[in-house]
């Protein structure tokens, strides 16, 4: 479960990111119903047309600028790491967890508008990751496994974002065994 989803083309990536970041400088400047298109493109000194061949609106933009942070940051987690099955999905939990309390500090403002969206990132990004690993172990129903511990992990996760009342490391031991249970299942 080391391998994250597909590579996307260089040039692509890198306009991207161009938006992402020009888009992250405006929410750190204004509330999100205030930011246009216009506003992304004038910051990341690119063409509308240029932002509108990457996504369909500002919805889709920050859709997709959640999910490259959240794959991102279980990439350096999991980077490096030739280890057990085990091993793979608490980094895959902690990385929930470092990527909700990221979002949750970074947006207490406008945090109900955004957590189904966030929410919905997280089970996605999680659940390709543990195809991958699902895929690669030869495990049958690999997409209902997939989908299954990815909302069990997200559901977990985004509880334990809402009250803080453990730690990262107390909530992977409590939800672990209920992982590799449905795992183990034939």
């Amino acid at each position: 479960m080391t391998e994250g989803p597909t590579k996307i083309d260089p040039r692509i990536r890198r306009t991207r990111q161009m938006l992402f970041h020009a888009f992250q400088s405006l929410l750190s400047e204004k509330a999100f119903d205030l930011i246009t298109v216009q506003d992304i493109t004038e910051r990341s000194t690119l063409n509308r047309a240029t932002f509108y061949d990457h996504f369909t609106d500002k919805f889709a933009l920050l859709e997709a600028m959640m999910g490259e942070r959240f794959a991102a940051l279980i990439e350096a987690r999991t980077s490096g790491n030739k280890s057990t099955c085990e091993r793979a999905l608490r980094h895959l939990i902690l990385a929930a967890c470092d990527f909700l309390a990221e979002v949750s500090s970074g947006c207490q403002r406008h945090q109900r508008q955004f957590e189904p969206m966030v929410e919905s990132q997280v089970k996605n990004v999680m659940r390709e990751y543990l195809l991958i690993g699902l895929r690669t172990h030869g495990a049958k129903s690999p997409e209902l496994k997939a989908t299954m511990i990815s909302w069990a992990i997200a559901g977990a996760a985004m509880q334990w974002s809402r009250e803080k009342k453990t730690s990262p490391e107390k909530l992977v031991n409590a939800v672990l065994p209920t992982v590799q249970t449905a795992l183990a299942e034939k």
